[in-house]
């Protein structure tokens, strides 16, 4: 009789539907507005068990949720903070930084401004505030309008540090919620300017400028040619484990840094 019923028990365990699994990742809006949404349309399709909860709302939000424990993973499109590993210490998290894609930061102008190419100087200038009026790079006088992501951006922070000389923002830039939003007001603002990752340069409406003669590609980021190139992260507290871990070799595997390379950044490999 016990086997029976162990028997019985086995077939239910066996024929019982896979438990569903939820994984939250949050953080980066150049990671998480296209990339990690499609690698988790690519991953779902081997693990149809799993759900997501995915939320780009900046770097900062990714790295403070890992902290917190509200996120397996979090998206950074920068190196964490001294300041957030203690506080990840402090609270018994390890920050584990992991390499998922490179991107570069590209410079945006609306599709009918002539400028082409703008010198590292320029960009520093036109960003402080320095310079005001397109007619001082050689373009069609008018006022610079200037368009950043807002302060929880890796990319803000970013591009302070590659650009700016960690110089403060000038105060007429007007701070956008994420890359799409800074392609858009450029393609809409003839005397705007803007940056965006790699996976936005071809917005409709705008141009990339090449910066001292190099254009943010896959080849001039690999070969570190391109001035405002970078590594993008996932952080996890310490190795990932469980489906955190399956979701991260996918991101690394083959198949995942073929999605990496079609969305526009440059593959670890």
């Amino acid at each position: 009789m016990k086997n029976i019923i162990s028997f019985l028990a086995l077939g239910a365990l066996l024929s019982a539907p896979a438990i569903a699994q939820q994984l939250v990742i949050k953080g980066s809006d150049t990671l998480g507005a296209k990339l990690v949404p499609l690698l988790a349309e690519g991953y779902r399709a081997k693990v149809p068990s799993i759900s997501f909860e995915i939320a780009a709302e900046g770097s900062s939000t990714g790295i403070a949720a890992v902290i917190d424990g509200t996120a397996q993973i979090g998206m950074s499109s920068r190196a964490a903070k001294p300041t957030e590993v203690s506080s990840g210490s402090a609270k018994g998290v390890t920050l584990n930084p992991i390499i998922v894609a490179y991107d570069g930061i590209g410079i945006l102008v609306n599709a009918n401004n002539p400028i082409k190419n703008l010198r590292k100087r320029h960009i520093e200038q036109i960003f402080t505030g320095d310079i005001t009026d397109w007619s001082a790079v050689g373009g069609k006088p008018g006022p610079i309008s200037i368009y950043t992501r807002n302060t929880a951006s890796g990319t803000y922070s970013d591009f302070k540090a590659l650009a700016m000389k960690r110089r403060d923002y000038a105060q007429s830039s007007q701070k956008m919620a994420g890359n799409e939003q800074i392609a858009s007001e450029v393609a809409g603002n003839p005397n705007g300017i803007g940056y965006v990752g790699l996976a936005y340069i071809d917005t409709p409406g705008t141009t990339v400028v090449s910066i001292d003669g190099n254009l943010p590609d896959k080849d001039s980021v690999q070969a570190k040619k391109y001035p405002y190139a970078r590594p993008t992260f996932y952080y996890t507290n310490g190795e990932p484990e469980g489906v955190a871990a399956d979701f991260v070799e996918y991101t690394l595997s083959a198949e995942g840094q073929k999605v990496v390379g079609e969305i526009g950044f440059v593959p670890v490999n």
